[in-house]
This record gives structure tokens, sequence and C-alpha cells, in this order.
């Protein structure tokens, strides 16, 4: 039978992807230099192929190097799916839990949420990671993540997908802002002062699908990083917004006697859910952490 590459061999080389720079991913990785080197040199002969080219200058995958990446990562994954298998069958519900949240929901849900996993699943330590809705995919993907909460529509790409709480988007505007106040549709509304997040938000996404803006036509709209600040640019009447009902009890919104929260017809709304890898050892932690969600998330 002929050798087959090792994980070791395999983690040298996605994290040389990731870095492209031999003497930071030897030191990610916790070995010398000469040790990941000789680790892919030995991977490339293992699979008869050239997976990096290297010159003084520049570190790049080859095209089969980029293949051997993607299906390193998914190897990657499953190899610590089974790790914590075995843990979980002798410990359940113990050890540390991985959660990315974007940061559209993570700021309105965080208390209630420490608080019910300390009741609830006592022995789990929860880390909580915030990213935006690609890059805790990307995550989960690795097996760097083991759960994430996020809003869909968005690209799950396969993974074991949870609904949480469906939820409207609401008009929120100052109340010197005479068309905002009037409207009762998007078609009335001025879409010109339509204030959005930066992209990479899939809130931004979810507005646009509704709105008939196109995103050249937008380019010089003014932009929020955060919800927080695009409620301070509605607050200093710049133009108005969507929001998420999750957001609207909270006091950036109550505390601003200048806003108003209107229900608007045909506007958009998102789904929040809960997602893992398919090949999860954590099915128990992710029933429950699904029911504690759906419990903060629960309209009144």
């Amino acid at each position: 039978m002929a050798a087959l590459p090792s994980l070791r061999q395999l983690s040298y080389l996605v994290t040389l992807s990731e870095t492209l720079h031999f003497t930071e991913a030897a030191r990610r990785s916790f070995v010398t230099q000469s040790t990941l080197s000789g680790g892919i040199m030995e991977l490339e002969r293992l699979l008869g192929g050239v997976l990096v080219e290297r010159d003084r200058q520049n570190v790049r995958l080859t095209p089969l190097g980029e293949q051997v990446v993607a299906r390193a990562r998914v190897l990657l994954a499953d190899a610590q799916d089974l790790m914590r298998l075995s843990r979980e069958m002798s410990e359940p519900l113990t050890g540390d839990l991985h959660l990315g949240i974007i940061p559209t929901i993570a700021p309105f849900i965080l208390a209630q949420l420490l608080d019910e996993v300390h009741k609830q699943l006592p022995k789990i330590q929860l880390h909580l990671h915030e990213a935006q809705s690609e890059k805790i995919v990307e995550r989960l993907e690795h097996g760097n993540l083991d759960m994430i909460v996020l809003a869909l529509p968005f690209d799950t790409r396969g993974l074991k997908v949870a609904e949480i709480e469906k939820e409207n988007l609401f008009l929120v505007c100052h109340k010197a802002d005479p068309i905002a106040m009037k409207a009762n549709s998007l078609d009335q509304l001025d879409l010109s002062r339509l204030m959005l997040l930066e992209e990479g938000h899939c809130l931004r996404d979810h507005t646009l699908s509704a709105c008939p803006i196109g995103e050249r036509k937008n380019d010089h709209r003014l932009k929020a990083s955060s919800l927080p600040t695009l409620v301070e640019m509605v607050s200093a009447n710049l133009g108005f917004t969507l929001l998420p009902e999750i957001a609207l009890h909270t006091n950036m919104i109550k505390a601003n006697p200048d806003l108003v929260v209107k229900p608007i017809e045909a506007a958009p709304n998102r789904t929040l859910a809960l997602v893992t890898r398919k090949s999860t050892p954590l099915q128990s932690e992710f029933d429950v952490l699904l029911q504690i969600l759906q419990k903060i998330t629960k309209k009144a």
C-alpha cells in the first residue's frame, strides 16, 4: 500500500496557504522553518506534483496546491470532529465550544445567551467570535468554529442549518424627515437617503434585495461600519435605514426621542439560524443551544 499524506503535512500546507510566508507558517505551526519546508516537500513527493512555487520574493500555491488545500481543510475539520467525538462519548456536554456570531445579531443576544448557557450547559466553556457572515462560514468549514449564528438568506454551502427565528426589517427614521414619516411602503421613500452598513454585512444585502437601487448608484451613499453608528447617522437626520426587529428594543433606539420606528409594506425580512458542520460530534450541544437561542429571540 502506498504511503499516504499525514494530517500534519496537510496542516503545514494549509497554514502556508493562509500566510504565504514560510517563517510565519512555521511560527503558527510551532515548528522550525526547515521542518515545515521538509513536510511540504515530502507531501509534494507523495502526491507527485508541485504544490508551492517559491522564489526570493514570493510564495504562491500552484493550481494543484489550491485543490489540495481545499480538500485538506475538509480532512482536518473531520479529524478534529473525530477527536471531539471520542471525548463527547465519554464526557458529554463538557469542554470548549467556539461559537461565531455576526455583528448584526451578537450585541442583542449575548447577555441572555451567556446567562442561559451558564445555567443549561454549566460544563461548557463558551468562546464567542464576532465576524461577518462570509468569514464565520469559512472558519466553520475549516474547523476553527464549532457553530455559528447568522442571518439567512446566505449561502451556507451544504452545512447543517436550523432556523432560530424569522424577523422583519423596520423603517427607522428621524421625526423631522417628512417623506419617511408619511411613507407606508418602500416605493414611497426617497431611496437616495437610504443609509446602509458597509459591504460585507449581510443586512446590507437583505436591505438591497428589496430596494430598487443598484450598487453603482449606491456607491456614494453614506455607509456605517456598525448598527450603533447607523443609528447615530439617522439620529443626525442624515437619512433613514432599515433595522432588524431584534435591534428595536435596545437603548440605542428607545433612548433617542428623535427616532421613529415604523413597519413598512413589502419590507425585507431575514431568518436567524444556527449552523454547524454535518459531521459535528456536538449534536447534543447544538440541540440545547438551538433551544436557548429560540427562547431568547422569541417574539413577545
